[in-house]
């Protein structure tokens, strides 16, 4: 009993005393929301190639790890410093594959810099701002169901006879264009670009495509950007 005293009078007094609890509680709650909600927003509405959900997942413990090193040394300059002398020894090796990533990655340290200064309330009118001017500017540039279907394709085969597998693609593909041929020893690498109206066309596609030989290869890379 006289150890939880102790424990309580030393560390939860002091606590108490820089930190309401209430207010420590309420930043945290809103700061995992809104890194909930940037998540949900980033996997449905980011157009990075890489595997969204996975990196989504990182926010929230993003966001509430800078939450409590804010909430740690606002108190404290001794802290402060001595927090800016120990991160400037890390560095951070982790590739951005694509800008995108790294916004997401900002606005996420911004809602724990926000949650950790205790103004909660800004963090939640900034990022709902933020969020629904990106939606309307996707909405405006037409991304979204219109820029589907727009597509990088690479085959790579053993089979030299450009002419039949052009009329292929063709034959699946509302919109085709070759953009680069390479001889192989043997075959061809091949890559084009070119549009497909729905899903059952791709399915028809990738079966027609293991029809041309065994060795034959088939890659697709969805393209929003691509003017077709």
């Amino acid at each position: 009993m006289q150890f939880l005293q102790e424990l309580q009078e030393r560390y939860i007094q002091e606590f108490s005393n820089n930190v309401s609890l209430s207010e420590f509680l309420l930043n945290i709650l809103v700061a995992s929301i809104l890194a909930g909600l940037l998540r949900l927003f980033y996997i449905h509405f980011g157009n990075a190639i890489s595997n969204r959900r996975r990196f989504a997942n990182n926010f929230l413990p993003l966001a509430l790890g800078t939450l409590l090193i804010i909430m740690i040394v606002k108190s404290s300059i001794a802290l402060s410093l001595g927090l800016v002398g120990a991160l400037s020894i890390v560095r951070f090796r982790a590739a951005i594959k694509d800008p995108e990533e790294l916004v997401y990655l900002f606005m996420t340290i911004g809602v724990g810099l926000a949650c950790g200064a205790n103004q909660p309330i800004l963090a939640l009118i900034a990022i709902v701002v933020i969020l629904t001017v990106i939606w309307f500017s996707k909405r405006i540039n037409g991304e979204g169901k219109q820029a589907s279907g727009k597509l990088f394709i690479n085959i790579t085969t053993d089979q030299e006879d450009l002419d039949a597998i052009n009329a292929m693609l063709v034959e699946h593909l509302s919109y085709l264009e070759l953009k680069r041929m390479d001889t192989l020893q043997p075959g061809l690498d091949l890559s084009f670009v070119g549009r497909a109206d729905s899903p059952e066309a791709l399915n028809k596609l990738q079966k027609a495509v293991r029809q041309i030989s065994p060795e034959t290869r088939l890659s697709l890379l969805e393209q929003p950007e691509l003017i077709v």
